[in-house]
């Protein structure tokens, strides 16, 4: 009967963090980052998983102009201060549920571990694009590697959280059906 409890309220926080997630994303997919793609003519920062070299950043930040990089700072760069939030929030609430439904704690360690992780290197790379944008046109090839790396590894650590998580709804689907089965 205790179990019931806190698999509800995991359940309705993943739920709630997830939808709060969604919108954010959907609204800088389909807002923000699309003007500023529209903007420059080049994909944003936030859109390169695999990184970017210094003469791209200063493409993209060149190509943006004055009113394209007030954009990013003021429009694109608060969306993405609540949007790593939410999304760890969605993650850790899921696999805190999946926890609470027999799911071993060592998975969902490892998955909480790595949505944490995924959404300090996106802070990380936030930090990152603000100083290149801020400093543009005297961008440092120095801050243009730590914000390519960070961006790299957000893009690695919450594809390996979101893995987890998928490992994890499969092993409580599988026990789930060998119950009823």
């Amino acid at each position: 009967m205790n179990m019931t409890i806190p698999t509800k309220q995991y359940g309705r926080q993943a739920a709630l963090f997830g939808l709060a997630a969604a919108g954010f994303y959907l609204l800088m997919i389909f807002g923000t980052l699309a003007h500023i793609e529209t903007l420059s003519g080049l994909r944003p920062f936030d859109m390169r998983p695999g990184g970017y070299s210094a003469e791209l950043a200063n493409a993209l930040i060149e190509a943006l102009g004055a009113s394209g990089r007030w954009y990013y700072l003021t429009r694109q760069i608060p969306l993405d201060l609540v949007y790593p939030t939410l999304m760890a929030l969605t993650l850790v609430s899921l696999l805190k549920w999946l926890g609470s439904c027999g799911v071993r704690q060592n998975l969902v360690r490892i998955g909480t571990w790595f949505s944490i992780a995924a959404g300090i290197a996106d802070y990380l790379e936030n930090a990152g694009i603000c100083i290149m944008i801020l400093s543009w046109p005297e961008i440092s090839a120095n801050t243009v590697l730590a914000a390519s790396v960070a961006s790299i590894v957000k893009s690695g650590l919450t594809t390996a959280a979101v893995l987890v998580v998928v490992l994890g709804v499969g092993v409580w689907a599988f026990r789930r059906i060998r119950t009823y089965a």
